[in-house]
């Protein structure tokens, strides 16, 4: 019996360690994230994109969010690789052509790709809105994106007014931009 006091002791001491180092490896990593994700509401993280040849639909080739203000933006967090973004790509499409002239900017933001399937992707699609992709994941960090398809409604003052972490029906996409353009 006394053998085993001191190793229930060791094991005790090891485990007490573990604890304690994954608590301040787990405190760390919270800390290197920058703020949280924009809450609806507030004002959305400013940032630039470059967007992809073929893909500007009339903006230019690098775009800061800022620049759209007067504007409603929808913009989605996609990548060619997400089986879910497969299932809102015609209605973001639909969504880009039926309100473009009328103060809409669609704005895809392609995640965690390369630039070859992505364009398989949006030729796929027929996509004709913005692209851009987000090489360093600042925007996506900026937004907190927790993976894709998610889609953030952005105001014409700039401030975030949805979000959807879902796969959206053109329906859903075109009530909530109506409201926003009505605005």
């Amino acid at each position: 019996m006394q053998n085993k006091k001191p190793l229930l002791a060791i094991i005790l001491g090891v485990v007490a360690v573990a604890l304690v180092a994954g608590l301040f490896i787990a405190g760390m990593d919270a800390a290197s994230r920058p703020g949280k994700r924009p809450e609806v509401g507030s004002k959305a993280p400013d940032f630039s994109i470059p967007l992809y040849e073929g893909y500007r639909n009339g903006l230019p080739e690098k775009i800061k969010l800022s620049d759209l203000q007067g504007k409603v933006v929808v913009m989605n967090f996609w990548a060619s690789w997400c089986v879910e973004c497969r299932k809102e790509s015609d209605a973001l499409e639909a969504l880009h052509r039926a309100y473009k002239d009328k103060g809409l900017v669609m704005l895809g933001v392609d995640y965690l790709d390369t630039e070859k399937p992505a364009r398989e992707y949006l030729k796929q699609y027929n996509t004709t809105y913005a692209v851009g992709e987000d090489l360093q994941q600042n925007i996506a960090r900026a937004y907190r994106i927790t993976g894709v398809p998610e889609t953030f409604f952005i105001d014409k003052k700039g401030v975030v007014r949805e979000v959807a972490i879902l796969p959206l029906s053109e329906a859903q996409l075109n009530a909530t931009v109506a409201k926003l353009l009505a605005e």
